[in-house]
């Protein structure tokens, strides 16, 4: 099993660094086809399946998908573990099945276990949850199956961009590091030092609270016009955030997906209308 799951792990990180819609860390899709969006999915199964049913890939290959966030919370095992790597483990089997269509972005969490981190969730320090399960599971082969995922999770993209001014991304960086945030970091290779604290992947994934002047500001830097994100909690599944930002979730049973036209151009409030709660979703 161990084996399988390093293979894996490796063949999707290879996958993402060949991808051909990849420039840089951003994916740029085609102009014309279907943007399927989820925000975080924390362990989430049932939401899972609800969104690769309403993607149906295998059916839709104009479709792109786009999950963040997978680790980190779902079902608990007992002694206070985490198994979302099992989830994890299927969505990179999808992406094998389907290596340009869909795309994981990076997520904070992501960016916590990168760099064997503190991050809390429900209470509870996911990163030791995470490492108990992981070594339960998979025993003396642990610590290569850990380093794989790392290396897994440094090879993700940090956001999609559609040619009609959507972007999508884990998260964009606070107030306070808008101005002076290092662009660079989307056309260089990343390292794990850029997921540590105060470094580029790190605000990107990890900022909050954004003010409309700075949504602004950053919008125009990156050439784009509305923002699609994760990482806020929203207990509805959605809010919108101003004139250009939207924040999705996916990791309860009021969670939520948009699916939009990418060759289309929409104001925010039309985007709100191609929300579909995930709960309508048959499986």
């Amino acid at each position: 099993m161990a084996q399988k799951t390093i293979d894996l792990c490796n063949k999707a990180a290879e996958l993402n660094y060949s991808d051909k819609l990849r420039h840089g860390n951003i994916i740029e899709l085609p102009s014309e086809g279907r943007l399927v969006v989820s925000g975080d999915l924390h362990g989430h199964r049932k939401n899972f399946k609800r969104i690769a049913a309403f993607a149906d890939l295998a059916n839709n290959p104009d479709t792109y998908l786009v999950f963040q966030e997978i680790l980190h919370g779902g079902k608990d095992e007992p002694h206070s573990g985490c198994l979302s790597f099992l989830l994890f483990f299927d969505i990179l089997k999808l992406k094998l099945k389907f290596p340009e269509q869909v795309q994981l972005v990076m997520g904070n969490h992501d960016t916590a276990i990168v760099t064997d981190s503190d991050v809390m969730k429900g209470g509870k320090e996911m990163n030791e949850a995470f490492k108990y399960s992981l070594r339960q599971c998979f025993e003396d082969d642990f610590e290569e199956v850990n380093e794989t995922i790392k290396e897994y999770l440094l090879s993700q993209p940090l956001a999609v961009k559609t040619t009609s001014g959507i972007w999508v991304s884990h998260s964009i960086p606070g107030d306070q590091h808008i101005s002076d945030f290092d662009h660079e970091v989307f056309d260089r290779e990343l390292f794990p030092d850029d997921l540590l604290r105060g470094e580029p992947a790190y605000l990107l994934t990890w900022g909050r609270r954004h003010s409309q002047e700075k949504q602004d500001e950053f919008a125009k830097a990156l050439g784009i016009k509305i923002f699609i994100l994760g990482h806020q909690k929203q207990d509805t599944g959605f809010s919108k955030i101003g004139e250009n930002l939207i924040i999705l979730t996916s990791e309860h049973n009021h969670g939520c997906l948009m699916a939009l036209d990418i060759a289309r151009c929409y104001t925010i409030d039309e985007l709100i209308e191609c929300i579909v709660p995930l709960a309508s979703v048959e499986v």
